[in-house]
């Protein structure tokens, strides 16, 4: 997931993060982005195929606001340990 400028949560899949995060910031890869730059990376997850990214991206395209930001910061607590 990246939060853009505006604090709006954006959530994709990709094969190549490092490559993908470059071209959101370059306004080149969702036109959702592009008008909400810079974005952050703030939420990951790994995946064993494609098909599993996307179901789990349409999952968490289905939560609240409130329910990402919980997400988020699930990732955050357990960064710390």
């Amino acid at each position: 997931m990246l939060q853009c400028a505006d604090q709006s949560i954006y959530t994709g899949y990709t094969v190549d993060l490092k490559k993908r995060l470059a071209a959101h910031n370059a306004g080149k890869a969702s036109r959702y982005t592009r008008s909400r730059l810079p974005v952050a990376l703030v939420y990951q997850e790994v995946c064993k195929s494609k098909s599993e990214a996307m179901q789990r991206e349409a999952a968490i395209k289905k939560l609240t606001r409130a329910e990402k930001l919980k997400l988020i910061h699930s990732q955050d607590d357990s960064d710390k340990t």
